[in-house]
């Protein structure tokens, strides 16, 4: 119904916004990231999705349209509500999101609040598949790569790195730009030389 509000932001707190569009407010509930990319009194634009309950309509906001399919991603996992949908992605990017869950990393997924390790592994399960067809669109670079974490040699520098302390979270950004076919060793030692930098 509606494909997104812009005005004035009049009023935030923790996982909401209120636009002013017209003189009307639009209570959007969003993610903390989207927050962090709106500012009290400036004008915003947010992509919007409609839930639309028996006893309530809610109005869902995000700063960019990638956060928006992730979103609509995430809600058709089977128990994956908007909250937790909003949870998700109030501590990843859609980037991480897709990531983890390239990675089977559970640990980065069960950083949401009421995200358990049954739940987590329900997302990856079901949506593993479907990594190729997560949207992505100009406002949101990162996903390039994606693809390569399940492939080749990455899984097992992954594995080797995890070994040494880090978190699948940590080490696939930078996995995620490398050639899947180079051996473990060369993976792993330019993932700590990126890491070095850091």
């Amino acid at each position: 119904m509606f494909y997104s509000v812009r005005g004035n932001v009049i009023h935030t707190e923790p996982n909401l916004a209120v636009i002013e569009c017209g003189g009307v407010g639009y209570k959007c509930q969003t993610t903390m990231n989207t927050l962090k990319n709106i500012k009290l009194n400036t004008e915003a634009t947010l992509y919007t999705h409609l839930n639309v309950r028996e006893d309530a309509m809610e109005l869902y906001g995000f700063s960019s349209l990638t956060e928006l399919s992730t979103f609509k991603t995430l809600i058709g996992v089977s128990g994956v509500g908007p909250k937790v949908a909003i949870g998700i992605l109030s501590v990843l990017t859609p980037q991480q999101v897709a990531l983890a869950i390239a990675a089977n990393d559970l640990k980065s997924i069960t950083l949401a609040p009421g995200v358990g390790n049954k739940l987590a592994q329900r997302i990856v399960l079901e949506l593993k598949d479907k990594l190729k067809a997560l949207p992505k669109s100009g406002d949101d670079a990162g996903f390039a790569g994606v693809d390569n974490i399940s492939t080749g040699n990455v899984p097992k520098a992954v594995e080797a790195l995890t070994v040494l302390g880090y978190t699948p979270a940590d080490v696939t950004p930078y996995l995620a730009k490398m050639d899947s076919s180079l051996p473990v060793e060369k993976l792993i030692g330019e993932t700590l030389k990126q890491l070095g930098r850091k």
